[in-house]
């Protein structure tokens, strides 16, 4: 079980949020292994509420187009309301994310244009082949969402294990009904996310940094 527990604990290090991929294909198989593993996660009377919509790069690339236009026009009209707000130690981490993003690829803090540029890589996928759209059945509300979380999780974990990298985007679901448009989802399934996934490139300065974790004495509350 040591043996275990340690390869679990090296693929969690190990997996990052990739945001530069190579144009390289995932072949089909090995998407298939990494959303048959993800599907093992437990969920609420075993309902299984994800799905996903992957695409190959050519309807990667006119999701990607559409995407734009779409920021370009609309407003963002995401299925599940977005945070209120950050505040204390969650403003905290996301700003030091933001800036590391920042640092790594050279853009300075008052470069508006250019963090404006950075935030649309977004909507390119950061150049990955393929996207992944997560989506869970509307009946089964916070809880159906809460579990595919869980499938999230597990699917980025079963990629890192295969080689295969990837990066979760909330602000791909910001453009829930592009993303309908585009992919002829059903209005009865929530759009939580996509999954950029892809071959990672090693030598893009935004894949050279990466965040830290909180510690434990901030995570858990122990009642004796």
């Amino acid at each position: 079980m040591t043996d275990a527990f340690d390869t679990l604990t090296q693929l969690l290090h190990d997996r990052h949020s990739c945001r530069s991929f190579r144009p390289d294909p995932v072949p089909r198989p090995v998407i298939e292994r990494i959303v048959a593993a993800a599907g093992c996660v437990p969920s609420w009377c075993n309902a299984q509420p994800w799905q996903v919509t992957i695409t190959a790069p050519a309807q990667t690339a006119r999701l990607s187009a559409a995407l734009l236009r779409a920021v370009e026009t609309d407003a963002p009209a995401p299925d599940l309301p977005w945070p209120d707000r950050y505040t204390g130690v969650y403003q905290d981490r996301r700003r030091t994310c933001g800036f590391q993003l920042y640092e790594a690829v050279g853009i300075t803090r008052d470069d508006h244009a250019a963090r404006h540029a950075q935030m649309l890589e977004n909507y390119r996928f950061f150049g990955a082949p393929h996207v992944a759209i997560v989506s869970s059945e509307a009946d089964l509300g916070p809880y159906g969402a809460m579990d595919t979380g869980g499938f999230v999780a597990a699917f980025t974990l079963a990629a890192q294990a295969l080689g295969v990298a990837t990066i979760p985007q909330a602000a791909v679901a910001a453009y829930a009904p592009t993303l309908r448009a585009e992919l002829g989802m059903p209005a009865h399934r929530l759009i939580l996310c996509g999954i950029s996934l892809g071959y990672t490139d090693p030598d893009h300065p935004a894949n050279a940094f990466r965040t830290d974790r909180a510690p434990l004495d901030q995570i858990i509350d122990w009642r004796d």
